[in-house]
């Protein structure tokens, strides 16, 4: 009892529950072998079994075993819990895994919230967790015949989503997770927090500038009210959000938002993806460091200086440099005509078609120097980066060159500017990207009581 104890184990989880939870294999071995019938015991108050111990408690290389004598993974406790949403409460990424490799149901519902797997890792802020769910979702009967958009964006009883409590938990990754595998973001819940609160609203309540700035790029309107009239802003005021309040702010500047055509593009590389997701994130840091300045909430300074800017600038030849802003160095490559820009650039072509609003349909971005239709963005490939084969002669002439390399560049861009300017018509005020507004909408729920862990 006292080895029991000491592992955090109940009074009544005594025996093969303890030598669950500790590890113990020799003794789960010799239980299987000689006396398997203890296996189908479960725990006086709460009904686990020795399934729910073992993905509770991480222990992959019993759980394993278990499942060799266990024919079905989804056994039930007294909640209706099955072992895949306590591996998913606790974040047993490697439990999570394994049983949804031998079928766990990831579409079932507990007796406490009627909530799945997806909501206890996303409520609990394991983004690799809620990732596994997902992927398993994608490849198991579910994504089939209830739709994998639908098990996105699935309700609680109070109609909650997955991203309606990550949101209201402060968990940003899980937030990311969720919106890039199609949550929407402007679901309305029933009862969960106040009635008709959005994702937007509950980050606003909690105070988590992380995913105030995750919803926003991701296109959830400042002014969506909720079923007491109160937008996002109103929320976090009331209760002392200042500065999500301040990026809240109906007054304030529009955030840029992840544009709608992006997420159509057929085959967008995922180094792509980031670099484009990042420059739109260091534009809305740019702008929330002029909403909030000279305010208690001002963000802190860049870690980088100008002057290193300017002089890795100058190091950069011609051939590297974006022939639409010269400014940066080209990063993103359209696939198939190869033309080449760097991130920033890309991001405000996307955002410069913006959609019909009375249909879902978005006009697909055309490259800017051949006017084909881009289907494909992938990184950038620099061969002055990449060839280490260059002769003694080349890097003297290409030292010389630097000498002159701002003249150059500013000559291209007059040229450029002049006999091309048809082809960036638009595109001048880089800065200022235009705003997309691809917001899904939708009802859904959410609710503000705590779950708690049971205790093993």
């Amino acid at each position: 009892m006292g080895q029991s104890m000491s592992c955090g184990v109940r009074p009544e989880h005594h025996g093969i529950f303890a030598s669950v939870q500790c590890g113990d294999v020799v003794t789960v071995r010799r239980v299987m072998a000689t006396d398997p019938s203890l296996l189908n015991q479960a725990t006086p108050y709460d009904r686990h079994s020795v399934l729910h111990v073992a993905a509770a408690s991480g222990q992959i290389e019993i759980l394993s075993l278990l499942l060799e004598r266990f024919t079905n993974p989804d056994t039930l406790n007294r909640h209706k819990q099955t072992p895949l949403m306590l591996a998913a409460m606790y974040g047993r990424i490697s439990c999570v895994k394994k049983l949804a490799d031998v079928g766990a149901n990831v579409l079932m519902f507990d007796s406490v919230n009627r909530r799945t797997c997806l909501h206890y890792a996303a409520y609990y802020g394991h983004a690799d967790c809620v990732q596994a769910i997902l992927s398993a979702a994608q490849s198991s009967p579910v994504a089939v015949h209830w739709g994998f958009a639908r098990f996105v964006n699935i309700r609680d009883d109070k109609g909650a989503t997955p991203l309606h409590l990550a949101a209201r938990q402060r968990r940003p990754e899980c937030v990311n997770v969720l919106l890039d595998s199609g949550s929407l973001v402007c679901a309305s819940t029933s009862l969960y927090g106040s009635p008709g609160s959005t994702p937007l609203h509950l980050a606003a309540r909690s105070g988590s500038i992380d995913c105030v700035r995750k919803l926003l790029a991701w296109g959830a309107d400042r002014l969506q009210r909720d079923a007491s009239g109160r937008i996002p802003y109103v929320v976090a005021m009331k209760h002392r959000h200042g500065a999500c309040g301040a990026l809240l702010n109906p007054s304030s500047a529009e955030p840029l938002v992840w544009p709608s055509p992006l997420k159509f593009i057929s085959e967008l590389n995922e180094e792509a993806k980031l670099l484009l997701e990042q420059a739109l994130m260091d534009a809305n840091r740019e702008r929330e460091k002029t909403i909030l300045k000279g305010t208690a909430f001002s963000l802190p300074s860049p870690s980088y200086s100008d002057t290193a800017s300017d002089d890795n600038m100058s190091e950069m030849s011609d051939s590297e440099m974006c022939c639409i802003c010269f400014e940066q160095a080209c990063t993103i490559e359209v696939k198939d005509c190869g033309h080449q820009m760097c991130a920033q650039c890309t991001l405000a072509l996307c955002c410069h078609n913006k959609p019909n609003p009375t249909t879902s349909t978005v006009t697909p971005p055309v490259c800017p120097f051949c006017r084909s239709v881009i289907s494909r963005l992938v990184i950038a490939q620099n061969n002055n980066n990449n060839d280490k084969s260059k002769s003694q002669d080349e890097v003297v002439d290409r030292e010389a060159g630097d000498v002159s390399s701002s003249k150059l560049r500013k000559h291209r861009k007059s040229m450029n500017l002049g006999e091309e300017s048809s082809s960036f018509m638009g595109l001048s005020s880089i800065g200022s990207f235009g705003k997309i507004t691809g917001r899904g909408s939708g009802r859904i729920a959410a609710d503000n009581e705590l779950m708690d862990k049971p205790i093993l």
